[in-house]
């Protein structure tokens, strides 16, 4: 009876309870992009429905990653967010970049193609599609923060500058490595590969950030664009 009477009062109280289930269940797998967000405004809004806000913000901001990086007061622009329904949006990002930078040891150097190798292929050495990832560095060769910026076949369209060097901007880079897999096991760089690398040479130059190698890794070796002078 009790029950009946909380949701006759908070008629979205078994959606959102669903929602959380269904999480606590297999975790994201199968959550739309606004589905997060909506999970993210419940952390901050009690008793209240959250589901067209977050379609809004899905679609003022293109997306996850956009509306994750909003601030409050851009986000503050739909209607029904304030300040503390932002709150989980919020904690979310920060809790993110905290476990990224958690998750990367101190002090890897990347000073070598080989080095690069090394490194690159325990992370997509074994991968059956394609990942093309961005490695930020600083002035000593450090790295500071990997980004995967695509899945699956590389072309110019999807593999942009904008994305690749707003992680290098954002993370304050000295300068990047550009690296990918292929999972057929051959090493020699496409033609799309080179276009994709040249083009992204020279937006490096254009923003001041240096693209010191581009690597190709299999599970049983490496190609240096460096290494073979194309780059």
């Amino acid at each position: 009876m009790k029950a009946n009477k909380i949701m006759a009062k908070y008629p979205h109280a078994g959606h959102r309870k669903r929602l959380r289930t269904r999480f606590l269940q297999s975790g994201l797998d199968g959550f739309l992009d606004y589905e997060i967000v909506e999970l993210l405004l419940t952390l901050g809004t009690p008793r209240r429905d959250c589901k067209q806000m977050a379609k809004q913000v899905i679609k003022k901001f293109g997306g996850l990653r956009g509306a994750l990086d909003a601030t409050i007061e851009d986000l503050q622009q739909i209607k029904g967010i304030g300040p503390q329904n932002a709150f989980g949006l919020k904690l979310f990002q920060a809790i993110s970049e905290r476990y990224a930078k958690e998750k990367i040891p101190t002090k890897i150097l990347l000073d070598s193609p080989k080095a690069v190798a090394d490194y690159l292929r325990k992370k997509i050495g074994r991968k059956k599609k394609e990942h093309f990832l961005v490695l930020c560095l600083d002035a000593r060769n450090n790295l500071i923060k990997i980004s995967n910026i695509s899945v699956g076949s590389l072309n110019a369209s999807i593999v942009h500058p904008r994305e690749v060097f707003k992680e290098a901007i954002d993370s304050r880079a000295a300068s990047v490595i550009l690296a990918h897999n292929h999972p057929g096991g051959n090493l020699a760089p496409s033609k799309e590969d080179i276009k994709i690398t040249k083009n992204l040479v020279g937006a490096g130059k254009i923003v001041g950030i240096d693209v010191l190698d581009h690597i190709i890794v299999t599970n049983f070796g490496f190609c240096s664009f460096k290494e073979k002078d194309l780059i």
